[in-house]
């Protein structure tokens, strides 16, 4: 295959393409919310109307005659709380939160009368702002996407429109213009650093594995897609709505250190990101990009691709090669690196999903471009999953060096209870960023610039990128319980520390959570907590106790409160809350004191209630049996 198909591709698809498309999301949450029942309403009413329409087109069936319109499915759009999203070409028109018994109504004023349903356009929080487009919503106008910029825009089943939208020029340019060296040079002179978590720059572990030898000229590059944080979901959209750019960038790293064999590592825990990469794989191969003699050249590289078991600690490099070797997930000790001796002994490069996003991107634009991107020390752009209690919650892509509190407020919307109602700012409490590695990073670092070095000053790490916001309800004890809970049960036992470690971390937290710590069993989990971190062989074991160690750096009066005061200034934690009955939404009805099992609720019919402390034993019967939310 020469250079020259790829024009040759794109010319084809463009003369095949009609002129209107409707682009429904058919990302994980969006299909979780019933888009594909969406594409069907529409393809039916479609019809209905008389319109010729084409659905999912492909390489296959890319010619012959042209329709009046292209139904297609897209990858993640990002605002995932907005789903099912429907974008309609070329006016451009985004509707959010569409139901199958909206398609009749879109087909009959917008797909042939050209109006704008405005019921079905996103209203901006505050404004009351009705946004036609997601360039005028706030949420996308102040985002800088790049590796996710053709995510929720191209078909990613269909490889050539990939490649019309200049996919695998990158690797063609690296594997026919370019030598070894000046790929790992390029990547290198980009500032591109690892977005799996450790932010080790990506051309340096090229370099580093280039000149290493296997006795068979064996070599391998990994695609860590074992995403495994709480609440992150960055890997799983990049892969759903571009798996081609994950292909290619695979391919690029294939010609730096000279490898033949590629394995994406993936959780089975994604199904439709497993099928649609393998689906691209399929097709990269059928259209001659993957495989032997690749573009006309020697050079031949093929990927398969392997479903993990969904442990976290197959995140770390040395546990996932020895999962692709059929081994148990377990972490070993460096020296030897992958570079030298991974998977089967042989060279291999690891990167994340998101890493190798970036790759095809710097091939095609140049490495300035890249670096003219986030800040000195972490160029180029970062990818967050948003979540918490956030009025926009979903992926973000910002330039590395934006502000939390531009990524909260600006984008975000602001900070919401538990219903998704808006709170002032004064009620944001903390963000968890780095996921169960990270920390938890209060107001008044708000303004500190996210990059892999500035946080590291308070204790953080950017990770794999999710922000998990927090009100004021909530209760930080409970919050390093959840975390320790998490990392506990995913601690693959090999390190005593960590194996036992995190489980009296843990106790000691449940102790403080029901009433029964003390001053000394604080002082015990921060001692345990900086003893985990030191003495364990695994990243996964040396960040477990930063969740503890930063919330009782921030908030160890809310520790104080639990074990001296016996309260939980949250009013979370069951065992330390009395409690109380709101005299203004009482009925006097007499049913929460009919259910009390100690009799420590006292009124008269059609009267408020109250609750004696003294003999309440916290059970929560009350609070289930009232009627009228009465009692807090």
């Amino acid at each position: 295959m020469s250079s020259l198909d790829l024009k040759k591709i794109t010319e084809e698809y463009k003369a095949n393409l009609e002129n209107r498309r409707v682009v429904v999301c058919a990302g994980t949450a969006c299909v979780a919310n019933g888009s594909l029942k969406v594409i069907d309403a529409l393809e039916k009413e479609i019809e209905a109307a008389g319109i010729k329409v084409r659905v999912e087109a492909n390489h296959h069936n890319c010619g012959g005659e042209k329709k009046d319109l292209y139904l297609s499915k897209s990858g993640c759009h990002g605002f995932c709380q907005q789903g099912p999203l429907v974008t309609i070409m070329p006016e451009n028109i985004l509707y959010v939160k569409v139901k199958p018994e909206d398609a009749k109504e879109i087909v009959e004023k917008t797909l042939k009368n050209g109006e704008v349903i405005d019921r079905l356009l996103f209203v901006e929080p505050g404004s009351g702002k009705h946004s036609k487009n997601a360039e005028e919503i706030q949420f996308y106008k102040l985002q800088k996407r790049t590796s996710l910029k053709q995510c929720g825009h191209v078909n990613p089943e269909d490889v050539r429109e990939y490649i019309a939208e200049g996919g695998y020029e990158g690797a063609r340019k690296a594997i026919c213009d370019m030598k070894s060296e000046e790929v790992c040079q390029e990547v290198l002179d980009s500032g591109l650093r690892g977005r799996g978590g450790a932010g080790f720059p990506t051309g340096k572990k090229w370099q580093l594995t280039l000149p290493n030898k296997s006795a068979d000229g064996v070599k391998y590059v990994i695609c860590n897609a074992d995403e495994g944080d709480p609440g992150a979901f960055m890997d799983r959209s990049v892969m759903e709505g571009n798996p081609h750019s994950v292909i290619e960038g695979m391919m690029i790293a294939a010609k730096a250190i000279q490898a033949n064999h590629g394995v994406v590592y993936c959780r089975a825990e994604y199904p439709l990101a497993v099928k649609r990469v393998r689906k691209a794989i399929a097709d990269a191969r059928e259209v001659g990009v993957l495989g032997n003699n690749i573009f006309g050249t020697d050079f031949c590289f093929d990927i398969e691709v392997m479903e993990g078991a969904g442990a976290f600690v197959c995140g770390e490099e040395t546990a996932l090669i020895h999962s692709v070797e059929g081994q148990r997930g377990m972490p070993t000790a460096k020296p030897p690196f992958p570079a030298v001796s991974g998977l089967f002994g042989k060279p291999t490069v690891i990167n994340n999903v998101e890493t190798l996003a970036c790759v095809p991107l710097i091939l095609r634009n140049g490495a300035k471009w890249f670096k003219d991107m986030g800040t000195e020390g972490s160029a180029g752009t970062k990818t967050f999953a948003l979540t918490g209690q956030v009025a926009n919650t979903g992926l973000v892509e910002v330039p590395f060096g934006t502000t939390l509190r531009k990524i909260i407020f600006d984008i975000g919307g602001g900070i919401t209870d538990d219903q998704g109602n808006p709170l002032p700012p004064s009620e944001f409490k903390a963000v968890q960023i780095g996921g169960p590695s990270g920390a938890c990073l209060t107001e008044e670092l708000l303004d500190v610039p996210i990059d892999f070095d500035s946080v590291k000053k308070y204790g953080a790490i950017v990770g794999s990128g999710g922000l998990v916001v927090m009100n004021k309800s909530n209760c930080m004890v409970k919050i390093a319980r959840f975390f320790m809970k998490f990392t506990q049960a995913e601690s693959c036992g090999k390190c005593v520390l960590c194996r036992e470690g995190t489980a009296q971390m843990l106790a000691l937290l449940d102790d403080i959570i029901a009433g029964k710590g003390t001053m000394e069993t604080i002082d015990q989990l921060e001692e345990l907590a900086k003893a985990v971190s030191d003495g364990s062989l695994c990243a996964l074991g040396k960040t477990a106790p930063n969740p503890v160690l930063s919330t009782l750096k921030t908030f160890r009066d809310e520790y104080i409160a639990h074990v001296r005061d016996h309260k939980c200034p949250a009013h979370q934690c069951t065992a330390l809350c009395a409690p109380q009955i709101d005299p203004a939404k009482c009925k006097g009805c007499t049913m929460c004191a009919k259910q009390c099992p100690v009799q420590a609720i006292s009124g008269t019919v059609k009267n408020p209630h109250k609750i004696d402390e003294n003999k309440c034993i916290k059970c929560g019967a009350c609070k289930k049996t009232c009627k009228f939310g009465a009692i807090n």
